[in-house]
């Protein structure tokens, strides 16, 4: 019910931003802080711990699982995500036995570290396989990690370095397994056979000839410089003179890679990171590259060497031609000597238009309105220089009389500007003759430029197309890989976010894997997030899985019955009675939870069941009271006349038709009908007759119109109308808070709503930006699920949105501060601001992507804490900031819950109508611009 009566107040809480600017100061949140203190400090951000309520935790079908993050550790989720959706390895993990001398103490170190974490990571996998919740919590794996990087938990790892270990120590596990169940051929190590290839290195150093095979895992790769995965793998693969390789003499240094041996699951370090050596810090490196879902290799393999070598000489040869072109082009685009140029083709035409200009003379006197020509000025009819070579006729001789030779200033003529001006540039002496031949010259100079131009831009999109086929022949697409994971970082070198895009195979759809988020997704937003260029993200390492290889990802089958094992069904035994045992820990959680609300509202119910004595107050006309009364008073005579219940018609009749007629109005904002009469926004929102009707008689039906004799009458037949409506003959579900506005019955609803309304009356003395915000967003919430169901539901969204948007970016500016200030006590405070209030409400802005001034505004204050990065400060305040950020980078939508605002003290409806209308209309003084 409360979501009908956001009507009152949502218009208002955005009143003491625009009504007392001056109060919204620095010295306004300071003073907010003091006193909020104590209920702002906790130990874990909101944002981070989970929600109360078990239902929310709660897996949806078998929609994927999601990690928590236990404190920094989005590159865990990032990585162990991507490779428990391999099925094979999944598998792998799923189906390790510890050898049978881990029983006894571990012989060496590896041992005690690496097959507790086998362990670990083996619940974890059947978790993410079987678990009921939404997401699981991986810190028993993740401490034994972090105490292998000897670092402390507020250090963010990097994703390829963890990769790396992750990788080292599944090895490592599998290898002491293999070594134990080997009979005397030399054991296969799975991990090695699923992520480690081989290519030969091939070339020359120093004229000496050299060719050497080489084991890669993951193969890093240059970003900076190149437009798209096939350049950065090309200038991989080639290193030095490429000519020295395959000439006889030569004292060049050189060598190529060439793929002997392609691993299965194949991927590839984007390096994005570069040391700034003026700065003396690390820098992200944000250019666009760009990768496709499917890459063939074959141009990289050492069996296809020869033909790639003719076609690279070709990409040369022909990339060399096309520099030659498109210089001869810029010449064309780029016409001139000085330091503006112009396209030639436009240069001509310009030139064309000049000459065919005809000169349109006009006086600058008479422009500015000189009524007639000054003493001592030659009529502007005859030219001067006619005069000149005439020679002054003794009628035009100026007298010498005192009078005639006096000079008066006059500004505009003083100047001596010639009269004869052209309006625009034209040539002011040209022949007909010349004119044809200068016009026909530029014509065929124009035309011949213009297919010069049509024609050096079809030989350079020629060549492009050629370079882009060199290599689409049925020879060289015979190794495709398809891209399996991408995995994105948000943020700078120092501090970021991540997250992945994963590729469902089976439904042939892309997900995405933010911590405990798993949504689905498109292309089209892995490009936005992954290709760089756009924000600060970009992707930081591509998995690309060989595509011929189904067994990577087919799922297991049963082998009695053939049929597909899904969920636990593909776990051990072990495994399977570990996950049940935690989902029947959960369905625990839920019984509990359930048990309590029950409870609570069996206690309801039961204080409902006791009787309380109605407070005496005094009775004050509302303005359907006023309406309803003045509409008796006018049916006086048909109910002198007629009796009570022909009065009561009567009156009712007149009073539809006067709210009718305000419902057709279209008033001033500070003047809403809907909020003083509730038949005026049941008309306006098309409620059904019968609605309309009811509502009508619970007016004419109250208690509070027994003024006089025939008030009382009048009521009394109103009530015996209302009896007769039977309850399941009008459904007021929807409506029945605004009709029960002039029933004093429930005033107790109406001092619900009251509340509301009240207290954001008062915003501009009693609240700071942090106590607006949460009544921002909850007018903004229940504001548009308002609209959604009519335009005359709600108010304004764009007005709401706008101070909505103005508290966050005035409380993230506050924040900044108060970090910026190095007080122990003052960060605290200002991280506590953007924990619990700024990063909770980032996903409200980020949800919709049509709200394009939202959207820009979450980057803005981003940017504000991602530029501290570059910055010198205390290791404290680096510690808390490398924190901080990924929160803040966190890209999720998910919208997290927020506190219920506080209870308000009630006002009657006539005080609320009032106080809005004073409101709105401040509002409605304040400048479009000053929004």
């Amino acid at each position: 019910m409360v979501k009908v009566f956001c009507f009152f107040f949502l218009g208002v809480c955005v009143f003491f931003l625009t009504f007392f600017p001056s109060f919204c100061s620095q010295r306004v949140l300071e003073a907010s802080i003091a006193e909020n203190k104590a209920s702002l400090k906790r130990t874990h951000p909101e944002v981070w711990s989970d929600s109360p309520n078990p239902y929310d935790r709660k897996r949806q079908d078998n929609c994927p699982v999601g990690l928590k993050n236990v404190g920094n550790t989005c590159w865990f989720s990032a990585v162990i995500q991507s490779l428990f959706n391999l099925l094979e390895f999944r598998r792998l993990v799923l189906n390790f036995n510890p050898p049978a001398n881990a029983q006894d103490l571990p012989r060496n170190q590896k041992e005690h570290r690496n097959l507790p974490f086998m362990r670990e990571l083996r619940y974890l996998f059947a978790l993410l396989v079987g678990s009921k919740r939404k997401y699981v919590d991986p810190s028993r794996a993740v401490e034994i990690l972090k105490d292998a990087f000897k670092s402390n938990d507020s250090q963010q790892q990097d994703v390829s370095e963890f990769t790396h270990k992750l990788l080292d120590w599944l090895e490592d596990a599998f290898q002491i397994k293999a070594e134990e169940e080997r009979d005397g051929e030399k054991p296969k190590n799975p991990m090695v056979e699923l992520f480690y290839g081989r290519f030969l290195a091939v070339g020359v150093l120093e004229g000496k000839k050299f060719e050497n095979t080489e084991m890669f895992g993951q193969y890093p790769l240059q970003v900076n410089g190149f437009k798209d995965l096939h350049e950065c793998l090309e200038a991989a693969m080639i290193e030095g003179e490429i000519e020295s390789l395959h000439s006889e003499n030569s004292a060049k240094s050189g060598q190529e890679h060439w793929f002997t041996e392609l691993p299965p699951v194949l991927t590839f370090e984007l390096s994005r990171f570069e040391f700034n050596q003026a700065l003396g810090r690390p820098e992200k490196i944000h250019n666009k590259l760009e990768f496709p879902p499917i890459l063939y290799l074959d141009r990289y393999m050492h069996k296809n060497r020869e033909i790639t070598r003719i076609k690279r000489d070709e990409i040369k040869r022909l990339k060399e031609y096309l520099t030659v072109l498109q210089q001869r082009l810029e010449r064309y685009l780029s016409y001139g000597s000085g330091p503006k140029r112009f396209p030639l083709v436009d240069v001509l035409q310009y030139a064309l238009e000049f000459a065919s200009s005809k000169p349109v003379c006009t006086s600058p006197v008479d422009d500015l309105g000189a009524s007639a020509p000054a003493s001592g000025t030659l009529p502007p009819q005859i030219p001067p220089s006619t005069i000149e070579q005439q020679g002054p006729s003794s009628s035009d001789v100026p007298s010498t009389s005192p009078v005639q030779r006096s000079v008066i200033h006059k500004p505009f003529t003083q100047s001596r500007i010639p009269p004869d001006l052209p309006m625009h540039p034209a040539p002011r002496h040209i022949t007909e003759e010349e004119l044809s031949v200068l016009e026909g010259c530029l014509h065929r100079w124009r035309t011949e430029v213009e297919n010069d131009t049509r024609d050096l831009q079809e030989s350079i999109s020629r060549i492009h197309r050629t370079i882009e086929l060199m290599y689409s022949d049925k020879t060289m697409v015979q190794v495709p890989y398809r891209l399996h994971a991408v995995l994105v970082h948000e943020g700078q070198a120092n501090a970021g976010h991540y997250w992945a895009y994963i590729y469902d195979h089976h439904q042939n759809r892309w997900m995405k894997y933010n911590d405990i988020s798993v949504t689905k997704s498109t292309w089209e937003e892995l490009e936005r997030d992954s290709f760089g260029g756009y924000r600060n993200a970009s992707a930081y390492c591509l998995m690309y899985i060989n595509d011929k290889e189904q067994y990577l990802i087919q799922e297991e089958f049963n082998k009695e019955t053939g049929q597909i094992l899904v969920g636990m069904d593909t776990l051990p035994s072990d495994l399977r009675d570990y996950v049940k045992e935690d989902n029947k820990r959960f369905e625990k959680e839920l019984e509990e939870w359930d048990a309590e609300l029950a409870q609570k509202a069996q206690q309801e119910k039961l204080l409902s069941q006791i009787p309380r004595a109605p407070a005496p107050s005094p009775v004050m006309l509302t303005p359907n009271m006023q309406g309803i009364i003045m509409a008796i008073g006018k049916a006086r005579n048909v109910y002198d006349r007629c009796g009570p219940e022909a009065g009561f018609f009567k009156a009712i009749k007149l009073e539809y038709t006067r709210l009718l007629k305000l419902a057709q109005e279209d008033p001033p904002p500070e003047c809403d009908y809907r909020l003083r009469h509730a038949i005026v926004y049941f008309i306006q929102n098309q409620a059904p007759k019968k609605i309309i009707e009811r509502t009508l008689l619970e007016q004419f039906g109250d208690h509070n119109l027994s003024f006089d004799e025939r008030c009382r009458n009048i009521m009394k037949v109103a009530q015996a109308k209302l009896e007769m409506i039977k309850p399941d003959e009008v459904n007021m579900e929807e409506y029945e808070g605004w009709s029960y506005l002039s029933s004093e019955k429930h005033s107790s609803y109406l001092e619900a709503g009251g509340m509301w309304m009240s207290h954001l009356m008062l915003l501009f003395l009693h609240f700071s930006y942090m106590e607006a915000l949460l009544y921002l967003i909850y007018a903004y919430q229940n504001n548009k699920e308002l609209l959604s169901k009519g335009p005359y539901r709600g108010h304004d969204e764009e007005l709401i949105s706008h101070y909505r948007r103005e508290c966050l970016l005035k409380l993230n500016e506050h924040a900044a501060a108060l970090f910026e200030s190095g007080d122990d006590q003052e960060v605290n405070n200002g991280l506590i601001i953007m924990n619990e209030l700024i990063v909770p409400c980032l996903p409200l802005l980020l949800v919709d992507e049509m709200e394009e001034k939202d959207i820009v505004a979450v980057e803005d204050m981003r940017n504000r804490w991602c530029s501290y990065l570059g910055q010198e400060m205390e290791p404290n305040l680096q510690e808390k900031l490398t924190d901080f950020l990924p929160k803040l980078l966190d890209c999720s939508t998910e919208i997290k819950g927020f506190n219920d605002p506080p209870k308000l003290p009630s006002y009657s409806t006539h005080e609320l109508c009032e106080r809005y209308a004073r409101i709105m209309l401040s509002l409605s003084r304040t400048p479009a611009d000053g929004r």
